[in-house]
């Protein structure tokens, strides 16, 4: 089309009653069939907070609707993930006669509306009222109407109450598998006599949550330590289980191993026979301290960075294999090393940190070196804070994301 749409002039016009909510549920525009269905004036509705404008029936003390409705709407701005919800009964106050309350039956989808960072920034509430199909009456199939409204109100309450159950069961799993997580990676502030820092931000919502992990060892000859990262696909506790193996693993197979490859071989083989290592992620480096040099392999995994005192950002990137049980025979991996100066720093990092929904990896590793090289004389502790508040969305990531930095 040559000429541009005009959007407001569109919502207005949409179909059935549709509202745009704050993430804090006031009322920021109406179409008009909102205004001229739900007995409101439009100045009575924007800028009004939802539940002050329709409040629970006083008179029915077991009316949930807006406790329902605003579950759904607060999950929406969790999760950033369209709501259906179960038909509701919500009665509503006659604006024409204050104190007269109408049975008024509901059904309701809220989505939300995303900037560019992922964060929800709106929420679209379109709600279709079918009291009369609920209500239906007269004529010789009224009896039959009134069994069928009973039974499909009846079963849309149970499915509700079915839902809320698993979104229950779902978030202490979470909780469970957090506390599980936390117990099994280090809070290490330094190794050896290195500062250091280390993150994990769990994503938001239930999913996504407790695949990612970190390691941080002293080396077995010399004055060396290992620092690696992973990735477990999946949630829950079954991740997090798999993480503490695959992270066990390799902290043991790192203490041995000539290098870094044949730690990642060893490890490799073992994730073959650990169910729900399908597709996992690993990358380690072994850090030699006297010869400052890092050698390091990949299996699958995003490369890690070496920030030079200079300001130069090196991504670690000549030794990627796929990853850890990709091969049914696995092969020798490549390792590649690279030296440093006194004052580099070494970040290691899993893809949530950087990956975005339909944008190119690049554009988020861009963004990594940009942000390191920002900050770069800041110390581990302040450089990990800064990375994680430019770098994850501001409504919460929707994969986990763990985050190791070491100055050397």
């Amino acid at each position: 089309m040559s000429e541009a749409i005009d959007y407001a002039a569109v919502f207005q016009t949409l179909p059935g009653m549709v509202a745009l909510l704050t993430p804090d549920l006031v009322y920021a525009d109406v179409n008009d069939e909102y205004v001229t269905l739900s007995g409101r004036r439009r100045e009575d509705l924007v800028g009004c907070y939802l539940f002050d404008v329709f409040p629970d029936n006083p008179n029915d003390s077991s009316a949930s609707g807006t406790r329902n409705l605003a579950a759904s709407l607060r999950r929406v701005v969790a999760t950033g993930e369209r709501d259906a919800m179960a038909l509701q009964r919500y009665d509503v106050e006659n604006p024409e006669r204050p104190g007269e309350w109408q049975e008024r039956y509901w059904s309701t989808v809220n989505a939300p509306v995303l900037d560019a960072d992922g964060k929800v920034v709106l929420l679209v509430h379109r709600v279709e009222e079918v009291t009369e199909l609920i209500k239906a009456r007269g004529g010789p199939s009224g009896s039959r109407a009134r069994v069928l409204e009973a039974e499909l109100y009846s079963r849309a309450r149970e499915l509700q109450a079915v839902n809320e159950r698993l979104r229950q069961a779902h978030e202490h799993e979470r909780e469970v598998a957090l506390a599980l997580q936390e117990a099994m990676l280090p809070a290490c502030r330094q190794v050896r006599h290195l500062p250091a820092a280390v993150r994990y931000r769990p994503a938001i919502g239930a999913l996504h949550v407790c695949g990612d992990w970190y390691d941080l060892v002293d080396l077995v000859g010399g004055n060396r330590i290992g620092v690696s990262v992973g990735d477990v696909v999946g949630h829950g506790l079954s991740a997090a289980g798999v993480m503490g193996q695959l992270r066990s693993a390799l902290s043991a197979a790192s203490r041995v191993a000539d290098g870094p490859a044949q730690a990642l071989n060893v490890l490799g083989r073992y994730a073959h026979v650990v169910d729900g290592a399908e597709s996992a992620t690993a990358v380690t480096t072994f850090i030699d301290l006297d010869a400052r040099t890092i050698t390091y392999s990949s299996a699958g995994h995003p490369p890690p960075v070496l920030l030079h005192a200079d300001g130069r950002v090196e991504f670690l990137d000549r030794a990627t294999d796929p990853p850890l049980d990709a091969c049914p025979v696995p092969l020798p991996r490549p390792q590649a090393a690279t030296g440093y100066a006194s004052g580099a720093t070494l970040v290691l990092y899993t893809d949530g940190l950087i990956e975005r929904r339909g944008e190119d990896i690049d554009i988020g590793l861009a963004r990594l070196a940009d942000s390191l090289g920002s900050h770069r004389t800041d110390d581990p502790e302040t450089l990990a804070d800064a990375v994680l508040l430019e770098l994850l969305p501001p409504g919460g990531a929707t994969d986990d994301t763990a985050l190791v930095i070491v100055r050397l």
